[in-house]
């Protein structure tokens, strides 16, 4: 286990110079220097714009056509999907269970879509921008050595990854782009219910409370009567707003009185799920992203202690979902409260100051560069940042230990 410890007392006392000229530097800076170096950068995405997951019952159908999700020519890339050891692409029972039900119109649920793909390969050239073409940090070209994707198993997500590679290198590549994943029971991109019973019972007991409490509960029973919605039909704002939005975003027809309750549907649904994954239930969030945390973070160490067996990585990239960043905000202390957009991202850089060796992460959210609480700065000194992840981060073994705790510590969080 990678040793979380602040600098000793001692340590502090004797370097307060030092320590005094880095947090100066860390103010004022606002782009990188001849005195720093970045080291490595690690991208953590949503999916683009996707079919929805479920509609809205009872009311006026959106017809979602095939040629919704027609792949334009310049998000091809050859590709492969492997398991994390290079084997067979896992069986992923989220997607079959999409394709086990057919949306009005003719496609599946869950479906990244043309509008979707665009969004990930303008998201892959802004990320070209910044790291080719304004700091010459990457190859222009794709290289497996330098760059790791990774992608839940899930085939939006995956598209995704595929779809941001080709806008980030132009479609340039010498290598096969492999993109990892692993099997539904130890997936940590999002959180897992499924392998880890502690959270299913923790947020299992969160979800259905969200729902009830009084002001959501009362919204919640005029928006259906406005729809039209029987009282005993089970829906919520997250899935309410979860078709809304993708109507919007393809241009769809929503019923018209949405019109009026769309700002109290964002309102309610974010709402909601600040509910379930609730900063202050440490327990709870920590099983939610401890060990996505623990990675990003081992990432980190492993590039400044020289200890990764590709050192010639820069990038990792992550595409993953809405109930991966959502979590992933409140932990790093800097969720808005509003609901990531399709193709948002959060954006780790690792600097180290070429004279001094200390090293910075700064963290950006949609490419605007944010303080993290506990942090004397955007570029935060790396102990700081440790010290900001670790009420949340968890390492593999902790996190196994404590999905496997007994059914009656349900309620404790």
């Amino acid at each position: 286990m990678r040793t979380r410890n602040l600098l000793t007392k001692a340590g502090v006392l004797g370097s307060v110079s030092m320590a005094f000229g880095s947090m100066l530097w860390s103010h004022k800076k606002t782009e990188p220097t001849q005195t720093d170096s970045l080291k490595l950068v690690q991208v953590l995405f949503r999916h683009g714009a996707r079919t929805p997951l479920k509609s809205i019952p009872g009311i006026m159908e959106a017809q979602w056509v095939p040629n919704l999700l027609e792949p334009p020519a310049h998000t091809q890339i050859n590709y492969v999907v492997t398991d994390l050891e290079g084997g067979p692409r896992p069986s992923s029972p989220v997607e079959d269970s999409y394709r086990a039900n057919i949306l009005t119109g003719g496609t599946y649920p869950g479906q990244l879509t043309t509008v979707g793909m665009q969004q990930l390969y303008e998201l892959g050239e802004r990320l070209r921008k910044r790291y080719i073409q304004d700091t010459a940090f990457l190859n222009p070209t794709f290289s497996p050595t330098e760059v790791y994707v990774r992608s839940t198993n899930i085939v939006r997500t995956i598209e995704s990854a595929k779809c941001l590679v080709a806008g980030l290198f132009y479609q340039s590549q010498r290598d096969m782009v492999p993109i990892l994943t692993t099997e539904a029971e130890s997936e940590i991109l999002y959180p897992n219910y499924h392998g880890c019973r502690l959270l299913k019972l923790l947020s299992g007991h969160r979800w259905a409370e969200s729902s009830t409490l009084p002001d959501i509960a009362a919204d919640l029973r005029s928006i259906k009567s406005a729809l039209g919605i029987a009282a005993q039909q089970r829906v919520d704002f997250i899935l309410i707003r979860d078709d809304m939005v993708a109507r919007e975003t393809h241009g769809l027809p929503c019923p018209p009185v949405l019109d009026s309750w769309r700002n109290t549907v964002e309102r309610r649904a974010v709402e909601m799920i600040y509910h379930i994954y609730e900063p202050s239930k440490r327990e709870n969030l920590q099983l939610c992203v401890g060990p996505l945390l623990h990675v990003l973070m081992g990432n980190i160490e492993d590039k400044l202690q020289d200890t990764t067996s590709e050192p010639n990585r820069k990038l990792f990239l992550y595409s993953a979902h809405d109930t991966t960043l959502i979590p992933c905000l409140m932990a790093l202390g800097i969720f808005d409260m509003r609901w990531p957009p399709y193709a948002s991202d959060i954006t780790l850089e690792l600097h180290q100051h070429r004279q001094t060796k200390e090293a910075f992460v700064k963290v950006s959210y949609i490419g605007q560069d944010q303080l993290v609480p506990g942090c004397s700065g955007v570029y935060c000194p790396l102990q700081e940042f440790k010290q900001a992840l670790s009420n949340y981060s968890l390492t593999f073994e902790l996190y196994e230990s404590l999905c496997n705790q007994p059914a009656k510590r349900e309620l404790l969080c």
